[in-house]
């Protein structure tokens, strides 16, 4: 989150506003979001004439709109909402929409810093993406993902180029899909194009692809490794260099590959979500020792606890040093910390770890209430509704936004409430 050490970490409480008063002025009051800062609360609400617009901390956008949903703020704070007048939509961003005007617009996407707005469009039914409320010159048959570069001044995207008839089974295997880079495409055309991934330098692009009907394997940059594979899954690139992981079926099962080469030694019954550590000497990933069980593997190696639902992807500690996920197990979920569960919970967020990394806490759901748990304790107070906690500069802060009584309060805690 950007300038993360500029928020007020000095004041314990603020009542930012009462979400009870809100629902006594609009016909409707949709799903609350919040600020990263936790200094503003928005909802689309629907006015008197059943007009919609957004109503932050209390006040109202000047504008108002035929339609509106999926608001969002970005790391900078700034509201951004998908709005829809005469049947055009187009992004409001604090309450000002886009000149630009589409016949739908989707998936919003945020650069670190918050200045680039980008979200995927759809226009006289060709399809496209659209960058601060400027589109890209060419325009696609579909465009079904795409990845802002670590740097936020790139965009890559899944592209099919050529349209297909009905039923054109031999066009389909001649490849119409490849990968547009800022809306130019790659040379190379595939069968299918999925999960794409930028580099930490934001100069390449990677990329899992079908050759042919029984061939897997990654591009970069459009040139494909020279192995093949039965399938594969999304790349990563390594945090430090230009290195790519992705997993690989090969033989006997689902292994890791880097730049073509397997380099697990274990094989699993499935492999996906891989993450490399901040200082890219470390690999996690959700692995299936066996059909049915999951768990975390940290360079081949998994955890000996496993889980039977599921398990999500893993988060690293700053350091590198402790590894974090999800699981769920007979229908309950939990926070695992380096092979350890914590209690059960009807639901948990995705684990935070402080910026030492000796901290990891979580939003959690127990018994219809919100709350959160650090290093394995349940804190004593809980909420109607509740947004991930985040960590101090110095890791001995805690930023808690929640809704209490109908009321939403920014709070500042010691870690040590909770920790006791």
């Amino acid at each position: 989150m950007p300038e993360l050490k500029n928020w007020d970490w000095e004041t314990k409480e603020k009542l930012i506003t009462d979400m009870g008063e809100w629902k006594t002025k609009f016909a409707e009051v949709w799903e609350p979001y919040v600020s990263p800062d936790g200094e503003k609360i928005a909802s689309v609400v629907k006015t008197e004439d059943e007009m919609f617009t957004a109503c932050v901390n209390g006040e109202l956008w000047e504008n108002t709109f035929e339609k509106m949903w999926y608001p969002r703020f970005g790391p900078d704070g700034r509201l951004t909402a998908f709005v829809s007048e005469m049947g055009e939509w187009t992004v409001a961003v604090d309450g000002e929409p886009w000149e630009n005007k589409f016949g739908y617009v989707w998936n919003t996407k945020f650069s670190h810093d918050g200045k680039i707005i980008a979200v995927q469009t759809q226009k006289d039914m060709l399809y496209s993406v659209a960058i601060n409320g400027n589109p890209w010159e060419n325009a696609f048959e579909n465009v079904t993902n795409y990845v802002l570069s670590p740097d936020g001044q790139r965009i890559a995207a899944n592209a099919q180029t050529t349209k297909l008839k009905e039923g054109d089974i031999f066009g389909f295997q001649e490849g119409v899909w490849t990968v547009a880079v800022d809306g130019k495409l790659w040379d190379k055309k595939f069968i299918n194009v999925w999960g794409l991934a930028f580099s930490p330098d934001s100069k390449h692009v990677a990329a899992e692809v079908r050759l042919n009907l029984y061939d897997y394997t990654i591009a970069v940059d459009g040139k494909t490794w020279g192995e093949t594979f039965a399938c594969v899954w999304e790349p990563t690139f390594n945090t430090k260099d230009s290195d790519v992981a992705a997993p690989v079926k090969v033989k006997g099962g689902w292994t890791l590959a880097i730049n073509g080469r397997p380099v697990w030694d274990r094989k699993f019954k499935q492999l996906w979500h891989q993450v490399y550590s901040p200082d890219g000497r470390k690999i996690a990933a959700v692995v299936a020792p066996s059909y049915g069980r999951w768990t975390i593997a940290v360079d081949g190696s998994p955890w000996a606890k496993t889980f039977g639902d599921a398990i999500l992807e893993p988060v690293f500690s700053p350091d590198g040093k402790r590894v974090a996920a999800v699981a769920k197990d007979d229908d309950k979920w939990m926070m695992v910390v380096d092979g350890s569960p914590s209690e059960a919970f009807d639901m948990v967020w995705q684990p935070i770890f402080s910026p030492n990394g000796d901290k990891v806490a979580a939003k959690v759901e127990k018994n219809g209430k919100f709350t959160v748990v650090m290093n394995g304790k349940l804190w004593r107070r809980d909420f109607e509704a509740l947004w991930d906690p985040v960590f101090s500069t110095d890791g001995n802060k805690v930023l808690i936004r929640a809704i209490e009584g109908g009321k939403y309060y920014r709070r500042v805690i010691p870690v040590g409430e909770i920790l006791g």
